[in-house]
């Protein structure tokens, strides 16, 4: 993309604060993980920093994750800011399995894994210091390691995530088909 998703604008508004308006009825309290130095709008969540930039998405996780234990969760839907069309449909699919099955992650899986739109233990956070301790980036690094279970389910439009400014503006609701 170039530059900070967060701020991007989608229909009036960023995808930081639509995210949290989507996860905020459904998930409390809500954590935003940012970069060190960061710009973010005012939002209903707490915002956390990251102490190091540019490590990828696992030490974000960790830190959402040791946060969302601390407020006393056991779950904690763990998601990326890039996806503008996630809904609560997405998260309801998904935290009925995760408590029903125990697993200490689960993820949807519509012919690949979506690791930044799942259900994680939030006992957890202790592996992720570890691997990250140990060098590891990849979230696959985590999954691969614990109890993971699939949810398989069709293509969702809710897992579209956007990498490029053309993303972007296909997934506004005018291009939508």
């Amino acid at each position: 993309m170039g530059r900070d998703k967060a701020n991007l604008p989608f229909e009036g508004t960023t995808l930081v604060e639509r995210t949290v308006s989507i996860v905020r009825p459904r998930c409390s309290p809500v954590f935003v993980i940012a970069a060190p130095g960061q710009p973010l709008p005012t939002l209903e969540a707490d915002v956390l920093r990251d102490d190091v930039r540019g490590v990828g998405p696992l030490l974000a996780t960790g830190r959402g994750l040791q946060a969302a234990a601390d407020a006393g969760l056991e779950l904690a839907f763990v998601c990326a800011v890039d996806m503008p069309l996630l809904d609560a449909d997405l998260i309801d699919r998904l935290a009925g399995p995760a408590v029903r099955l125990g697993a200490d992650v689960v993820l949807p899986w519509d012919g690949r894994d979506h690791y930044l739109a799942g259900i994680y233990r939030t006992s957890l956070a202790g592996r992720v210091a570890e691997l990250v301790a140990s060098g590891g980036r990849s979230m696959r690094a985590l999954v691969d390691t614990v109890d993971t279970q699939r949810i398989v389910m069709d293509k969702q439009r809710a897992l579209t995530n956007v990498n490029t400014a053309d993303d972007l503006g296909s997934a506004l609701p005018s291009q939508i088909a």
